[in-house]
């Protein structure tokens, strides 16, 4: 397990705040500069074609990066993808996926992010929706105790993270999830923001079962407004959250419906948006293309850089960062994203120590958490131990 170095790839983000070491990866990746291009080819077809712009964004921008998605997570069927500048918009579309006549059955975690998180507890102030949430801890008998409420077959909804933003802790195998829900009604979603490009992610076996949900701010080094939804065949067919997009391409509606929608991923389409976010995404993959990159190369260079870090500041016996003090266990048989995440009463303060000395991290309440990802090297890790030395000399 050896790091890699690819900070060449990032030298405009890099210039522009050198003294910056990023261990927020898992909140704020660095751009590769393929993207500064990218941002400037969106600029120049807007103007070169105005309006028509949209004949390329649908005719060859997202069936490219439709087709990136689907080798990169094996997908079947690029089509069944769906692109839209946040998950929220996709949340809401699946939520309005099921009748009105009763709550919606919710099961999740007690740890996703705030994007379902926040809507959920909304819409349970008016009953529309009933939640039941499994506690994310302990995180090693989550799978079993959330098989356990699947078993029942009284939900309309599983939701659940493929790995918890508060934790780095996964939720188990996608597979062994889908094949736990026992009624072929219920809606499955994996929330795979912190999971997608961070992890190896083979979703071959649950493609025409599971949504899978995403986007490139994280991982994926794309930044904002490039967000998609794998959307199974059969699955939430006519949100009654529509936009004026879904009505591209071939449009079936039920006897006596009037509103017809496509049979692929384009039913969960909105309305207009930035095109940017989508070509600075195809062109991350294209490098990752030219380069040989892997999300399993990209999960093994976080481990090795994760182990140097814990290895030396377990050495300072910093009190908050010590491998006692990590919520999800880091090792040879540990499932995990990239980043740690250190449970102490003294995170913000650490956060603030570490970010005067331009060492980015970020806490969450008690839960202090550093990223690593292919924008950081060895000797960042390196320059990142010997200022948290200085903080806390």
């Amino acid at each position: 397990m050896s790091a890699l170095d690819l900070t060449a790839h990032f030298s405009r983000f890099r210039a522009a705040a050198p003294e910056r070491v990023n261990l927020a990866a898992h909140s704020h990746h660095d751009w590769p500069d393929v993207t500064f291009a990218a941002q400037e080819a969106c600029w120049q077809d807007a103007a070169r074609l105005a309006g028509d712009k949209w004949g390329k964004v649908f005719g060859e921008l997202i069936p490219a990066v439709q087709a990136a998605l689907a080798r990169t997570l094996h997908l079947p069927d690029p089509a069944t993808i769906a692109v839209a500048p946040n998950t929220h918009e996709f949340l809401r579309r699946i939520l309005s996926c099921f009748p009105a006549d009763r709550p919606v059955r919710i099961l999740t975690s007690d740890a996703e992010f705030h994007t379902a998180r926040r809507q959920m507890a909304r819409l349970e102030e008016d009953q529309l929706i009933a939640v039941e949430r499994v506690p994310a801890e302990p995180f090693d008998s989550f799978a079993e105790r959330l098989g356990n409420r699947l078993a029942s077959g009284a939900h309309d909804l599983v939701f659940v993270s493929q790995v918890f933003f508060t934790s780095g802790a996964t939720s188990g195998d996608i597979a062994r999830l889908a094949a736990t829900v026992r009624s072929a009604a219920t809606l499955v979603v994996i929330d795979g923001y912190h999971g997608f490009m961070a992890r190896p992610t083979d979703l071959s076996d649950v493609a025409g079962r599971v949504f899978y949900l995403a986007g490139g701010y994280k991982y994926a080094m794309a930044g904002e407004g490039c967000c998609f939804l794998h959307c199974p065949p059969g699955y939430g067919l006519r949100p009654r959250d529509t936009g004026w997009f879904a009505d591209f391409g071939a449009l079936a509606a039920p006897p006596g419906k009037s509103v017809g929608y496509p049979e692929d991923g384009g039913r969960f389409l909105g309305a207009t948006f930035d095109p940017s976010g989508l070509y600075r995404l195809d062109a991350v993959f294209d490098w990752l293309a030219a380069t040989g990159l892997t999300a399993s190369m990209v999960h093994d260079h976080a481990r090795a850089l994760m182990a140097r870090f814990l290895d030396a500041v377990e050495a300072m016996g910093v009190a908050g960062l010590t491998r006692g003090d990590l919520i999800t266990p880091f090792g040879p048989q540990a499932e995990h994203g990239n980043f740690l995440t250190f449970r102490t009463e003294r995170a913000g303060e650490i956060e603030q120590r570490l970010a005067a000395l331009q060492v980015h991290s970020d806490h969450r309440g008690d839960r202090l958490r550093f990223g690593f990802g292919i924008c950081t090297s060895a000797d960042d890790v390196d320059r990142a131990i010997e200022r948290i030395g200085r903080a806390f000399a």
